[in-house]
């Protein structure tokens, strides 16, 4: 689809320390785009910013401890991959999700959440997806899909074709979308 013929916006909010996080909010974005203009934005960068242009909000993180990351569990996690030599990801030392939602306004956009976790039973896991849906449904946003999990394995890398799940979530994700706002 042509860019001129877009009438909607999305926006993609992440908060990444490995690069898992990042890659599949990537991957949301490329789905989405065939049809509707796209902003990727890792947390670090929209605090205080208005989302009033915007008809929907994709929000997701890492799973640690059951849910949303806290700053002892992330601040251990940018210790820990910077110790062992990895890459940590642009914005991994914060302000976070939990950081954006104090800040985070009313709004009436469309939203879908996401998360990552190890590849392991959800009772042990739990998902941050779930109470950043919570969170963004506070504010006032409208719920287009339910949460999302994106696996990764206990070595932190994404299992094999979760990057293709999630374009195809944001593939169908753009058509609710449209469905709901023609």
């Amino acid at each position: 689809m042509d860019n001129n013929n877009r009438t909607h916006k999305a926006v993609v909010v992440y908060e990444s320390i490995y690069g898992n996080t990042h890659a599949i909010a990537e991957a949301i974005g490329e789905g989405l785009g065939a049809s509707v203009d796209v902003e990727l934005v890792p947390a670090s960068e929209i605090q205080g910013r208005s989302l009033d242009d915007v008809s929907l909000v994709i929000a997701g993180g890492p799973t640690h401890g059951h849910g949303l990351s806290r700053p002892p569990l992330r601040e251990a996690g940018v210790k820990d991959a910077t110790a062992s030599g990895k890459d940590v990801d642009p914005g991994a030392e914060g302000p976070w999700l939990r950081e954006w939602f104090e800040s985070l306004g009313e709004g009436s956009a469309w939203t879908a959440s996401f998360d990552t976790r190890y590849d392991m039973p959800e009772l042990l896991t739990g998902h941050a997806s779930k109470g950043i849906m919570k969170k963004l449904e506070r504010h006032g946003f409208r719920r287009i899909s339910e949460p999302q999990s994106f696996l990764v394995t206990r070595h932190n890398h994404l299992l094999p074709g979760e990057a293709d799940r999630a374009r195809e979530w944001g593939t169908l994700l753009a058509e609710k979308l449209h469905a709901n706002n023609p």
